[in-house]
């Protein structure tokens, strides 16, 4: 009796359901190279989608981008408002509506005229960019941080990345996918990464540590067009934009 009750026990135990079953075998690897198998795959890629929430510089951004090598489209949201980023190559294009431009905390001087405009001026100037294309100058300082929402690579360096010792956390679906998590730390105070268990392993979610914003990648190495707005829909704007 004891040695069939041993049988049914090393039975069941050898039926029990095996974690990594159909999967790419990420699961089994150390935490550090899961991470090192994630940004391999991330670098590697030629486009992604990226949607979330970013906290910066003490400003909270709402994106959803698809990005590749040589440009990226898509929306921003922050507090005052919502615009959309298009690049292709260096050409950087900024389209908000009026809102964006005459906001209150930054001055709106008209394309044609860098003398300084009074308040009629400076609506007449907004509502010439209202839901234009907006070439942004390559060396305006005042973009940067949006010109870099549109850098792949910039982007996903910045994200990616885990801080402090790494350890490796549970299972869980994003999407539809079974992923593996990776974490900085033990209590993901350092970030916590999810990467996919099926395919290859890209990083499917990032949360960033200290309550930074949580993002979602996907549509990897799905290409998308990107094309020039259409000559009655652009304006350059000349050297220097209104602050944001």
């Amino acid at each position: 009796m004891a040695l069939s009750a041993g049988l049914t026990v090393a039975t069941l135990a050898g039926c029990a359901a095996d974690p990594d079953e159909g999967t790419n075998g990420v699961g089994k690897l150390s935490a550090t190279a899961i991470e090192e198998k994630a940004q391999s795959a991330a670098d590697a890629a030629k486009s992604v989608r990226l949607a979330g929430t970013l906290v910066s510089k003490g400003g909270t951004y709402k994106l959803n981008m698809r990005l590749k090598q040589d440009g990226a489209s898509g929306s921003v949201t922050t507090k005052n408002s919502t615009f959309e980023l298009l690049r292709i190559g260096e050409a950087l294009y900024l389209k908000a509506d009026a809102g964006f431009w005459a906001h209150d905390d930054k001055p709106s001087p008209s394309p044609s005229d860098d003398s300084g405009t009074d308040g009629d001026a400076d609506s007449e100037a907004a509502d010439k960019l209202d839901d234009m294309y907006v070439k942004v100058p390559q060396d305006d300082p005042s973009y940067k941080q949006l010109r870099g929402f549109t850098d792949m690579d910039l982007l996903l360096d910045g994200l990616i990345g885990l801080h402090g010792e790494v350890v490796k956390g549970d299972r869980d679906k994003i999407g539809g996918m079974r992923t593996v998590k990776v974490k900085g730390g033990e209590d993901g105070e350092g970030g916590t990464l999810d990467v996919s268990l099926e395919g290859t392993p890209f990083p499917l979610r990032f949360a960033r540590g200290g309550g930074a914003g949580v993002v979602v990648l996907s549509e990897w190495d799905k290409d998308f067009p990107l094309e020039e707005p259409a000559a009655g829909q652009t304006l350059d704007y000349g050297k220097q934009l209104p602050r944001t």
